[in-house]
């Protein structure tokens, strides 16, 4: 079978659409450089336009629980919504509802994963 295309496929360094992909990469860049500063930089202690803020002695399995309970809260509002509309509106709060639901597993994944790390750290500290 012949492959048409190179792999990779070939760019052209000075099309105007390479050019704009670069220019749309370092706005993006900036833009996860501002709302996720690397660990070694400080975060400002006040944001300008900050609403709402997470107290920083919270527990991770304290957050991790929240986090699926308010995914549950979602997916089942959701869920609700779909019963009273038709058509796309039906299929978009259905979207959300699953949507809910996957992010939820994840959620419940790490919490399973943190439970065992500490265990595993606790049956290490016995012994």
């Amino acid at each position: 079978m012949f492959k048409v295309t190179p792999n990779p496929p070939e760019t052209d360094t000075g099309s105007e659409a390479f050019l704009e992909a670069e220019k749309l990469k370092e706005a993006a860049d900036r833009v996860f450089a501002h709302y996720f500063p690397l660990a070694d930089e400080k975060p400002a202690k006040h944001r300008k336009f900050q609403l709402f803020t997470v107290s920083p002695d919270i527990d991770t399995e304290a957050l991790l629980a929240n986090a699926s309970e308010d995914l549950l809260s979602i997916s089942a509002i959701a869920a609700d919504l779909a019963d009273d509309v038709e058509g796309s509106r039906r299929s978009v709060a259905l979207a959300l509802s699953r949507m809910a639901d996957g992010v939820q597993l994840l959620v419940e994944r790490v919490m399973d994963h943190h439970e065992a790390l500490q265990m595993q750290m606790w049956t290490q500290a016995k012994v």
